[in-house]
């Protein structure tokens, strides 16, 4: 009765495990089949182009690598059968995967480690599991201590390549940040959002892969879901985000932010002294005065009003350079789009206060808002309350309502 409960149990398993592998095996194609009918009209760069093809790349890879565990079977035989092939194509797959966000971050400049790192990582990997299986003398597929060695230390060098493409995407990931934020004069954080989580979710697959290659039971299969739902979240995001008018803005941004850094180079060129000291990135007290008058006299005109105040706009509304605002602002500890948000703001509880008949589309409208769910969300993240509230609030602190 025992030996009947035994093999009823491993039947189980052996069901549930095939179901999994199947279920991968059906994700990773079909995100393979998305990804290669994504218009390719729509994905407008060249680099986008070739983030497209890596990760399409990765995800066939994937849906291969599931596909022999099921047809082989190697995860029944042991956990050490199962884990070669696992490396052999997860570390690839991997590298696909990081890969082909940093083309994005970087519009194409990878660094040599950037390029070689997974590769590295996998042909270490395979070298070390081929001396372990052909020196221990024993069949290919035996479980030996060499080769449990070999694998443990190849699932080191999987979460090290991660860690290291993690911090690129972090560093990258902040740069795009202060490029939007330097540019634009609303908060476009959101176009990133997905990659900000992806980033986080390769963090998280490099730790939960080697827990699900080396691991049995259900543990396994929640860590294997989570995995495939991080899969399935990157790609998906990853699509959208191709097609979406995101990476022409981040790409303005970023070709401001560097005729800026060219606009410092060319200063620190003509501002060098016989001693070879460079022009540094500080205004002088008498330059910062001459920013002051200027911005203050177009803050009198009301110039941040205007709808869709891009940085190179209004630098030029206030007849300024873009590197003399920037740095400005930077001096002040303040982004471009924090700073016209504030003006903003401070200009609708003007006109909140002046016309407390007006409704919130006249209020954003007049303000340089989109609409009035930016008014609103704006108002709130720098106020603490809503425009309705404030406006309450100035009522019931009116000096005819408490003489009433």
């Amino acid at each position: 009765m025992a030996c009947f409960s035994q093999k009823k149990s491993t039947f189980a398993a052996m069901i549930t495990l095939q179901m999994m592998q199947f279920t991968a095996v059906v994700l990773m194609l079909l995100l393979t089949v998305k990804l290669l009918f994504l218009r390719e009209r729509r994905i407008k760069s060249r680099h986008a182009r070739q983030a497209r093809w890596l990760m399409t790349t990765a995800t066939a890879l994937l849906s291969l690598h599931f596909a022999i565990q099921l047809k082989t079977g190697l995860r029944l035989m042991g956990i050490t059968q199962s884990v070669m092939l696992n490396l052999a194509m997860l570390i690839p797959a991997s590298h696909l995967f990081a890969r082909a966000i940093l083309l994005l971050q970087r519009r194409g400049n990878l660094s040599l480690a950037d390029r070689w790192t997974g590769p590295a990582v996998w042909t270490v990997t395979m070298a070390m599991l081929a001396v372990a299986a052909l020196t221990d003398g024993q069949p290919l597929l035996s479980d030996t201590l060499e080769l449990r060695l070999a694998e443990r230390t190849g699932a080191v060098l999987y979460m090290l390549m991660q860690g290291y493409y993690t911090w690129r995407h972090s560093v990258s990931l902040v740069a795009m940040h202060r490029a939007l934020h330097d540019y634009y004069d609303r908060d476009t954080d959101g176009m990133l959002r997905w990659m900000q989580y992806s980033i986080v979710g390769l963090m998280l697959l490099a730790l939960m892969v080697p827990v699900a290659i080396f691991s049995s039971g259900p543990g396994m299969l929640t860590v294997a879901f989570a995995i495939y739902f991080l899969m399935f979240y990157l790609v998906d995001s990853f699509c959208f985000y191709l097609t979406s008018p995101a990476p022409e803005r981040i790409q303005a941004a970023e070709q401001n932010a560097a005729e800026v850094e060219e606009e410092l180079k060319s200063l620190n060129n003509e501002k060098q002294t016989d001693a070879g000291t460079a022009y540094a990135a500080v205004l002088s007290p008498e330059v910062m005065s001459e920013v002051e008058q200027a911005v203050e006299a177009w803050k009198a005109r009301g110039g941040y009003c205007q709808t869709g105040l891009l940085q190179p706009i209004a630098a030029q509304a206030i007849g300024i350079s873009r590197y003399r605002l920037t740095t400005w602002l930077h001096q002040q500890g303040l982004k471009y789009t924090e700073w016209i948000a504030q003006l903003r703001v401070e200009e609708a509880k003007r006109i909140i206060a002046a016309h407390p008949d007006w409704s919130n589309d006249a209020v954003a409208q007049h303000c340089g808002f989109t609409d009035r769910t930016v008014l609103q969300r704006t108002f709130k993240r720098i106020e603490g309350i809503t425009p309705q509230k404030y406006l309450e609030d100035l009522e019931a602190n009116s000096p005819e309502r408490n003489l009433n």
